[in-house]
């Protein structure tokens, strides 16, 4: 199971969660990785954890101010990238192009969809990965696993039934252990997170509550 911790635009310390989030995969063997903004990219990367983008823009070198290179998110420690957040949607060529661009730079891939429709369109696209995050309990107290585990079942069969060696990761009100544990019970093999350990009090104890069934 992996985990991904998106610290979005919150005002935590991004490097107290990477340490935190560095030692727990450290003790338990669990892959974690931390998506914090572009500008900690470095700081976070020099702690040890896995570090990923929470964005690349799709284009290449040249004029295009305000984007995110694939290249410079690579440099500054990054190794892979979430792409079409439900916070920060793409066109579909976008997206391609995206995907492109994180290949030049050697870069992991998840891409985020909002349904099991969505989830087999964007698994077409050859991303390492796809996650199905329903917009609406994003941020929420309702995991999407006890909410609506139908659409995490059919995000996999969708996925499966267009490229079963694209995972596929579980997202929206994921909070806690039994969380993780439900969402592997129908079928992800990671999840995606944010507030749950950006927003805690103390983010280590968070992540050792997520790990603790994976132990």
């Amino acid at each position: 199971m992996f985990i991904l911790v998106n610290l979005k635009a919150y005002p935590c310390d991004p490097v107290e969660v990477a340490t935190a989030a560095r030692d727990v995969a450290d003790d338990s063997g669990v892959r974690i990785a931390v998506a914090p903004q572009a500008a900690h990219l470095s700081q976070v990367a020099d702690t040890g954890v896995e570090t990923w983008a929470q964005h690349v823009s799709p284009n290449d070198y040249g004029s295009h101010t305000g984007s995110t290179l694939a290249e410079a998110v690579a440099e500054a420690g990054a190794t892979g990238t979430l792409l079409n957040h439900s916070e920060n949607r793409m066109k579909l060529a976008d997206i391609d192009a995206s995907l492109d661009a994180a290949g030049r730079a050697d870069l992991e891939t998840c891409v985020c969809a909002n349904n099991p429709e969505q989830i087999a369109g964007v698994t077409a696209l050859g991303p390492d990965s796809v996650a199905v995050e329903p917009p609406e309990l994003i941020g929420g107290p309702d995991p999407v696993s006890d909410a609506d585990p139908d659409i995490v079942r059919n995000a996999v069969e969708a996925a499966a039934a267009v490229d079963d060696d694209v995972d596929v990761y579980c997202g929206a009100g994921i909070s806690t252990g039994d969380d993780v544990a439900a969402a592997g019970d129908l079928g992800a093999t990671g999840i995606l997170l944010a507030s749950g350990v950006a927003k805690a009090d103390d983010p280590r104890a968070a992540l050792e509550d997520l790990v603790a069934p994976l132990r």
